[in-house]
């Protein structure tokens, strides 16, 4: 576990911990994966993906707010934009 740091095209990281969001009113039903994508985004620049491992579903994350992305076209714009 733990997250991969990427910048530009190179990894530069991996197995990295990351901070919580301390955002008290974030949905229940979000796990620490996605608590730590929101509380990196909240104290720095960064651009978060999170893929649950139930559903599949894919989220982009930055300036402390989840973006859904529906389907591999819908993400690639989300990367493009940043």
């Amino acid at each position: 576990d733990g997250a991969i740091i990427i910048r530009g095209s190179k990894i530069k990281a991996a197995g990295c911990f990351l901070p919580l969001s301390k955002n008290v009113e974030i949905d229940r039903h979000y796990g620490t994966r996605h608590r730590a994508a929101l509380g990196i985004t909240e104290v720095s620049d960064a651009v978060v993906v999170t893929v649950s491992e139930e559903t599949g579903k894919m989220n982009v994350c930055y300036s402390g707010v989840f973006h859904q992305a529906k389907n591999e076209e819908n993400l690639r714009r989300f990367m493009r934009k940043f």
